[in-house]
């Protein structure tokens, strides 16, 4: 049996690399620094896995190492393998791999990218055409798992923008709506930011796709950089698809959100490309209901409260969702448990994040996680400093989860019926729901 090993495959996207292999009866080896509940899961998956790292586990009958971009090459088990010239590729070099091969549409831009990609799946798997699909996030359709195989044509997936990885693929269809700075630590500003989103779109196949928003000030400039491609241009009421104008239909979505409404929009584009029914795509669109930490509902507490969890972490993200959910629960207040990711992104978006939370009726910061982080920029902003310059007139600096989650359950016990908290989150804070107990 063939072997491949993949390093830290906690990080979501990259566990569907790891069951793509299984499913074509590799023998899966990882190793991860924490455990999760998707580490659980995908040891019953019979998949070998330890917590940290062992260099002894690795040898020549690997028939390759699969790592993420975060892993730095000081890590022990990377370095054996660079030792013994096995065949080394990061997550995106594999997963171009296999999705190149396919017909392959991509959804790409700086917010909401997991749920756009797991509507246009959604769709493409309940239709004729079936799907391939990887995504950022668990999809109840999928199984409770974040990717999908078959023997379609089409491949679904959620690319990113880190580290130009997303430079990898090369799309029949293209997704980009939004560009918005972020990932500090590795572009060096705007312009550098959206010449990658350039690049990006020159790899798209000759004569095939770029879904674009006209609107967006940053993706605009892309428009017409290419003259063997063509433009499909999204606003919030109609697209110019091959030079005529159609309008969109009404969509009764489950999801509260502009944003969200904008998400289904760009599937539907993708859909009629590809000659799907507008009843069929409505149909599909109007059943969906949530992914995991996209908006979704966990459960309700013991005092009859909403505990929820979503996944943005930059400022816009913040903005637009804690706006949807203010819109939605007018009768209850909105308790929001902010962890920012990593302290160099915290402090290149510090202006952004002082106006983001106007809509939440409480704000806690329990810290900020780490990771990739330089000492100098731990030394300039924490949890406590963050709270401080953020405008809210009732935040709170709750310092570490365990003294966050005594703080959540007094709310809970002191207002029942109440409150929605939302954990909104980049990385552990979404821990706190097992300990939330549910009525």
């Amino acid at each position: 049996m063939k072997k491949v090993y993949v390093i830290w495959i906690w990080w979501i996207w990259v566990s569907a690399i790891a069951r793509y292999y299984k499913q074509m009866w590799y023998k899966v080896f990882w190793s991860d620094k924490t455990t999760s509940e998707l580490i659980w899961k995908m040891q019953n998956e019979w998949i070998d896995i330890i917590i940290w790292e062992d260099e002894n586990r690795i040898d020549e009958s690997f028939e390759k190492i699969i790592y993420t971009e975060a892993v730095p090459k000081t890590q022990i088990e990377l370095k054996k393998a660079i030792s013994l010239w096995l065949e080394i590729k990061t997550y995106s070099e594999s997963l171009a791999e296999i999705a190149n091969k396919k017909k392959l549409i991509t959804i790409t831009w700086t917010h909401w990218k997991s749920t756009t990609t797991s509507m246009t799946s959604i769709v493409l798997k309940n239709s004729n055409l079936w799907v391939n699909s990887v995504v950022w996030s668990l999809l109840k359709e999928f199984d409770g798992k974040n990717c999908y195989y078959s023997d379609s044509e089409y491949f679904v997936l959620e690319a990113c923008e880190y580290k130009r990885s997303f430079l990898k693929y090369k799309p029949f269809i293209a997704v980009i709506t939004n560009i918005d700075l972020d990932h500090l630590d590795y572009y060096k500003d705007l312009p550098d930011y959206i010449l990658a989103f350039e690049e990006y779109a020159k790899n798209i196949i000759p004569w095939w796709y770029l879904i674009i928003n006209p609107n967006e000030e940053n993706s605009k400039k892309l428009i017409w950089i290419r003259d063997d491609i063509n433009y499909v241009l999204v606003s919030e009421k109609k697209f110019i698809l091959n030079w005529k104008v159609y309008n969109f239909p009404n969509f009764d979505l489950k999801i509260p959100g502009k944003h969200i409404e904008f998400d289904a929009k760009l599937a539907f584009v993708v859909w009629k490309i590809l000659w799907l029914q507008d009843n069929e795509i409505k149909n599909s669109l109007e059943k969906y209901n949530w992914i995991w930490r996209r908006s979704e509902i966990i459960w309700e507490t013991k005092n009859n409260n909403i505990l929820m969890s979503d996944y943005g972490h930059h400022p816009t993200e913040i903005s637009l969702n804690l706006e949807a959910l203010k819109k939605k629960y007018l009768s209850k207040k909105i308790v929001t448990i902010f962890q920012p990711h990593q302290y160099n992104r915290t402090l290149e978006l510090l202006q952004d994040f002082k106006n983001c939370f106007w809509n939440t009726d409480i704000l806690i910061i329990p810290d900020i996680y780490e990771s990739r982080d330089s000492e100098e920029d731990k030394a300039k902003i924490n949890g406590e400093k963050l709270t401080e310059y953020i405008n809210h007139p009732h935040k709170i600096f709750w310092d570490w989860l365990k003294n966050t989650l005594n703080l959540i359950k007094k709310l809970d016990q002191e207002n029942p019926w109440k409150l929605v908290f939302i954990l909104q989150w980049a990385w552990n804070v979404d821990d706190l729901r097992y300990e939330i107990k549910t009525k």
